[in-house]
């Protein structure tokens, strides 16, 4: 297997991140709000298990692909 010399990893790496600058925002952003609202609540309400906490993080995947699986259903209604 060939390895790839660091200018062209970092040439593809750059290249990768202008196509998909956008989804890469938005996609951080959710994570970003998800994880902010999970451990606001958690630290309001505290007694809460460990695992219940991370179980819910864990369902920000679900709610991600859910959120925009739902946006993509409306546009496609448009």
């Amino acid at each position: 297997m060939a390895m790839t010399s660091p200018k062209g990893l970092l040439e593809t790496v750059g290249e990768h991140v202008e196509e998909h600058r956008g989804g890469m925002v938005v996609d951080f952003v959710f994570a970003l709000a998800w994880v902010t609202v999970v451990t606001v609540i958690f630290d309001l309400l505290p007694g809460g298990p460990e695992w219940l906490y991370y179980l819910t993080l864990l369902g920000g995947v679900v709610a991600y692909y859910g959120f925009f699986a739902s946006l993509e259903a409306v546009r496609a209604e448009s």
